[in-house]
């Protein structure tokens, strides 16, 4: 859904597209610490398969291996991470117009689309520590492509041109360097953000929810539980 042209997108329903999009809420605070254990990866392996397994592992040291490190490189290792999967739109890959992967799901099916990309790589700097305030996810339009697209944007200060990660282009580039992405919104848990310049903007409203983004929470808790839906 989220690689609609734009040139058949009006502007109110696109703002409508956005805020369904979402604004990260309070329920991001409780999974930015994920815990990883035995019954997870025997979740996983059960749900998924050996390969998932290995991959959710993977993960798992990508997180631990880099709790320390500076920012720089934290932002590098995730960005580096996720970017080896494939990208896969939701229509082919779960038979959907639109659905917001867990981290988990993405990596144990081996692909996903852009969203799904910026929110495994949001959660993995969440649970390295990086305060929610730094991230933001921002809907831009790809010029390149005329597509619409999400990527994940970092802020060293509140007023800095942030850092782009994004699985167009695997290098880290401020955003006043990505001519070829034209931002729309940003946002996280303080709200959504009207993107007037590379990655600056007023905000346009605080707080709210919408169902993808619960439904997305919903499943990392079960995930996370090492339980299913009943």
């Amino acid at each position: 859904m989220l690689r609609l042209k734009f040139s058949s997108m009006k502007f109110t329903r696109f703002k409508q597209v956005v805020i369904l999009l979402v604004l990260i809420c309070v329920q991001t605070s409780g999974l930015s610490d994920i815990e990883f254990n035995e019954k997870l990866f025997a979740h996983v392996n059960k749900q998924y398969g050996t390969k998932a397994e290995k991959a959710v592992r993977s993960w798992k040291e990508l997180i631990a291996d880099n709790k320390k490190s500076n920012s720089a490189d934290q932002l590098y290792e995730v960005n580096r991470f996720f970017n080896r999967l494939e990208f896969v739109d939701d229509l082919r890959h779960w038979k959907k117009y639109d659905y917001w992967a867990t981290p988990i799901e993405f990596l144990a099916t081996d692909g996903g689309d852009c969203e799904d990309f910026s929110i495994a790589k949001y959660f993995s700097l969440r649970a390295m520590g990086v305060p929610s305030e730094k991230l933001r996810l921002m809907y831009v339009k790809a010029l390149t492509y005329n597509m619409a697209q999400i990527v994940l944007a970092y802020y060293e200060k509140p007023n800095a041109v942030p850092l782009v990660l994004d699985n167009l282009n695997p290098d880290i580039l401020p955003a006043n360097k990505r001519k070829d992405l034209l931002p729309v919104y940003s946002f996280n848990g303080d709200g959504l953000w009207l993107a007037k310049e590379q990655g600056k903007g007023k905000q346009v409203q605080k707080g709210g929810n919408n169902g993808l983004w619960e439904d997305l929470n919903q499943r990392m808790m079960q995930e996370l539980n090492n339980r299913e839906d009943n």
